[in-house]
């Protein structure tokens, strides 16, 4: 079949002829549109509007702040959720010590509010209202039990129900939740003014690379030889990315995915790097790990090609201590089992392989305790995204 296809990230096109990928840094001096046509017209006019697709990772993800009565189900169940929907969570707040909470500083895209089966009365009080007052945020949600939507909508303005997540068994379902934060999340993508100026070239939707990644993965082995089980890891400008099988957590509670995303808003190496380097310095194997490199802290305060390859290595230490059970606040991966880790992204036009095995490789001795290191798979022509797009288009 004759097509284009286009992925439109915050540091490079990709893009792939009836198969033939190219790669084009992009011109942050412009817009997208703009620089797309600059660097590929030629191409673009080779192909009717209906036979061009595009997905784009632009907009360097959601934030939000969860709100929720019992560590064990609200905010455990709102939390997997979000993560599940691509969705960053900046804070999750108990609600018992909502009074000594610290306010985030970022505005938040959307607020989640919940806890309760539906029945239970008086969950929430002038406590909610007061720290909500001092919350910069574009959207809020309720998702808890519905004997308190008539407070919470008399109280918060704009405030949208979209039926609790925890029925009477205690059981969580996330359909409305999920479906309300991944439509957030590609709205946000095509809200962009320079993402709208794409359907100039395409008469089809665009989607969110995240979601065509995990559209990709149950066909991975028909472009890489990677063995089950596995996780991808997408290092980029703005985000880094794991993409994992959701028999990979130990917590397993989603239930529809055979494939789940979390995404790291600040361990990005352009548009993100004071973030991952503030990341790094307050990570407490990060100075051993430098150490390991043969170099120092001095090395993050440099603007250089080595610096750069350090900070894309440091992305991939980070991400792996995040989801590993050295760290409590994100989901903890089964990486003791992985047969194979894909790196995929921005990551692949600097690091050599050397590179990224000599990373996990420490982490698996240093954290894991362990000598037995995955096999490690680079996507060299950034194809994983494509087996999606074919899939869906």
């Amino acid at each position: 079949m004759n097509r284009l296809l286009i992925d439109v990230g915050s540091t490079y096109f990709k893009v792939s002829a009836n198969g033939n990928i190219s790669h084009y840094f992009r011109d942050f001096k412009t817009d997208i549109y703009s620089d797309l046509s600059s660097k590929c017209q030629n191409l673009i006019d080779q192909f009717s509007k209906d036979e061009i697709f595009i997905c784009s990772s632009a907009n360097g993800g959601l934030s939000t702040l969860i709100i929720g009565v019992t560590n064990s189900f609200s905010l455990k169940y709102a939390s997997n959720i979000a993560y599940n929907s691509g969705i960053n969570i900046i804070k999750t707040v108990l609600y018992k010590h909502i009074k000594t909470q610290s306010i985030p500083k970022d505005i938040i895209d959307v607020v989640i509010i919940v806890g309760g089966i539906d029945g239970v009365d008086n969950i929430f009080d002038e406590n909610l209202i007061s720290y909500l007052q001092k919350v910069q945020y574009k959207k809020i949600v309720y998702v808890g039990s519905n004997n308190c939507e008539k407070f919470i909508s008399k109280n918060i303005k704009d405030v949208e129900f979209l039926g609790n997540v925890i029925d009477h068994k205690l059981q969580m379902q996330e359909d409305n939740l999920k479906e309300y934060l991944t439509n957030l999340y590609g709205e946000n993508i095509i809200g962009k003014e320079d993402i709208k100026e794409l359907y100039n070239i395409t008469s089809n939707q665009i989607y969110s690379t995240p979601y065509i990644v995990n559209t990709s993965l149950p066909f991975i082995d028909t472009k890489l030889d990677v063995v089950d089980p596995f996780i991808v890891i997408d290092i980029g400008g703005a985000t880094t990315d794991i993409h994992y099988s959701k028999e990979l957590v130990k917590d397993n509670i989603i239930t529809s995915n055979e494939y789940d995303r979390l995404v790291f808003k600040k361990l990005g190496v352009y548009k993100s790097r004071e973030s991952l380097i503030f990341s790094a310095k307050h990570n407490e194997f990060v100075y051993e790990l430098l150490a390991y490199l043969n170099t120092t802290e001095n090395i993050l305060e440099e603007q250089s090609e080595k610096s750069t390859k350090i900070l894309m290595q440091l992305a991939i230490f980070l991400v792996l201590y995040k989801v590993s059970h050295q760290h409590k606040k994100y989901l903890d991966i089964k990486l003791c089992v992985l047969n194979s880790i894909v790196l995929t992204g921005g990551i692949i036009k600097v690091l050599s392989y050397d590179e990224i095995f000599q990373i996990v490789e420490f982490f698996y001795q240093k954290i894991l305790q362990s000598n037995k290191t995955p096999q490690i798979i680079i996507d060299s022509d950034y194809s994983i995204w494509t087996i999606g797009m074919d899939k869906l288009c």
